[in-house]
């Protein structure tokens, strides 16, 4: 039961991403990130207030450098959905897993304790086999740079994800945690849309606009689905069912946007998608009881 609320928070994260692509049509990269940080932040502050938590944190150097790390992530990941597929956008930035996977190949080499690590190894070359086969039709249509974009996204989203991993064990609650990325998306956002000339306060129309509030909704429930199934569910199948999120946006690209990918690039969101469980696996049983990813 509790691996669903995986599931509705996969179907969330995917939702926002019709939003992003919707919207990235009049708005640009930073601007939608700092309407999603807005959003969130008026969200989390309702929700950090009913629960009468409090917003006072020890370690404020940590949440500054998750800020940054998670910003760059959804930046990069923003600017992938807008110009690439929307599976071939979600499946670079789910990526994550395999990164994390490949950060632990590389701690266990750097400290001599290598043993028992070809496994994790192999679903990390897996992994990359299928982001060549993914980039290959971005290479045919000239979205080259956007891939390399999308894939830098997975690479921040695992970064955060270690993050987020050492602010748990250092009893930061998951509401300020969000919160403060929140913060940090909208106050980095804003000041990026300076530097591009863009006017975060000014709606080009009404059908771009009404896609606004939705995509910093959507993002809080998506994590706060994503935290609940953590805290009570299984980590390990938990975690494998965060995958279905590229199966929702699958159906969102082939439903909505008419994506039309070669045969190749289905089969490398295929092997990535399995590379990403295999090493979801081998990473519960390396790094167990970790809290949830963020988007």
């Amino acid at each position: 039961m509790h691996a669903l609320w995986m599931v509705l928070a996969a179907f969330f994260f995917a939702t926002m991403a019709v939003g992003i692509k919707f919207a990235s049509s009049d708005f640009g990269t930073m601007e939608l990130v700092f309407y999603r940080g807005v959003v969130s932040v008026v969200f989390m502050g309702v929700v950090v207030r009913a629960r009468g938590a409090s917003l006072r944190t020890p370690v404020p150097m940590m949440h500054l450098w998750r800020s940054l790390i998670g910003v760059l992530s959804l930046g990069t990941w923003f600017y992938a959905i807008a110009h690439l597929p929307l599976p071939t956008a979600m499946t670079l930035n789910y990526l994550s897993g395999v990164w994390v996977a490949a950060f632990i190949v590389g701690g266990a080499l750097l400290y001599g304790s290598s043993e028992r690590q070809g496994p994790v190894l192999g679903t990390v070359l897996l992994g990359f086999v299928g982001v060549l086969m993914t980039l290959r039709p971005t290479i045919d249509q000239n979205q080259l740079f956007a891939g390399l974009v999308g894939l830098l996204s997975g690479l921040g989203a695992a970064m955060a994800y270690l993050q987020v991993t050492a602010l748990g064990k250092a009893g930061e609650p998951e509401e300020r945690t969000v919160f403060y990325f929140s913060v940090g998306s909208t106050v980095v956002g804003i000041v990026g849309a300076a530097f591009t000339g863009l006017t975060p306060w000014s709606m080009v129309h009404w059908q771009a606009a009404a896609w606004v509030v939705p995509i910093g909704i959507l993002a809080s429930l998506g994590q706060w689905c994503m935290t609940r199934a953590y805290r009570h569910g299984a980590t390990l199948v938990v975690a494998s069912m965060q995958y279905t999120g590229i199966v929702f946006a699958a159906l969102y690209g082939v439903l909505l946007f008419d994506d039309v990918l070669p045969p190749i690039g289905w089969a490398g969101i295929g092997v990535i998608l399995t590379s990403g469980v295999l090493a979801t696996v081998l990473r519960a049983r390396a790094l167990p009881n970790t809290p949830a990813e963020e988007h």
